[in-house]
């Protein structure tokens, strides 16, 4: 992650077709985030506090607070515009929610104190990080976590094997323009699709790893029963405990 990638979020256009994007993009985000939750080992009226790590539009907070109705969420994020829309789409869930403009690579400093929460969650936004990087949020996200507590990331990751990865890509392409169905001129054929993919993971300097790479990076920084819960192609759930 760069201050280049967070201003990319930054953009007015780019909020503005996020969500409708996201889900052209990544459809199995709303799995993904079930998955994450269901792994979650509270009761829907118990109380405790979560925290999401580059929050976003607020989507995975919002199932969060909907399927714990007595839980409170602190959600971080480095663009101001990207809060906002959280803020928006939460509506009366917003009441619940510590919003805080920052990087996260800062954790410690974003969220001064240890063992404040019962959960650490975050859904594509770790890959834009450096391996380094991920290691020192994984740890600064362990600090802030009760003994025996949860760490979630649902993110990309990519294939270990170049012929593997060339095949999901290429039914990645075909995916998108089957959803996008002729709608939308950023996808008017697979040439245009690969294009407009490679031009925005560059914008947002994504760096995904294996998912053994992700594991070990997990495991180095002190969790223990770390574990993959859902993986297709070239998205993961992965937990592990605190």
């Amino acid at each position: 992650m760069s201050r280049h990638s967070i201003a990319a979020y930054s953009a007015a256009d780019r909020i503005a077709r996020y969500d409708a994007d996201m889900d052209l993009m990544h459809p199995n985000r709303h799995t993904m985030v079930r998955v994450a939750l269901d792994f979650l080992p509270f009761a829907a009226d118990d109380v405790f506090t979560a925290v999401d790590l580059g929050c976003g539009s607020g989507f995975f907070t919002a199932h969060f607070l909907e399927r714990f109705p007595r839980a409170r969420a602190i959600a971080i994020d480095g663009a101001t515009g990207m809060i906002e829309l959280a803020r928006t789409r939460l509506g009366e869930l917003a009441s619940r929610v510590d919003f805080r403009v920052a990087d996260f690579r800062s954790l410690s400093a974003a969220i001064p104190g240890q063992g404040i929460a019962q959960a650490v969650f975050s859904s594509y936004a770790l890959h834009h990080l450096t391996a380094d990087e991920k290691g020192s949020v994984a740890s600064q996200a362990r600090q802030l976590l009760t003994p025996g507590s949860w760490f979630l990331n649902a993110d990309l990751i990519v294939a270990p094997s170049p012929a593997i990865e060339q095949r999901i890509q290429a039914l990645r392409v075909e995916g998108i323009l089957r959803r996008a169905d002729g709608r939308d001129p950023r996808f008017a054929d697979a040439a245009s699709v690969r294009r407009f993919l490679d031009e925005l993971e560059a914008e947002d300097k994504d760096q995904p790893l294996t998912v053994e790479q992700d594991m070990r990076i997990i495991r180095d920084s002190g969790f223990t029963n770390a574990a993959i819960l859902w993986l297709e192609h070239r998205e993961a759930v992965v937990a592990a405990r605190r």
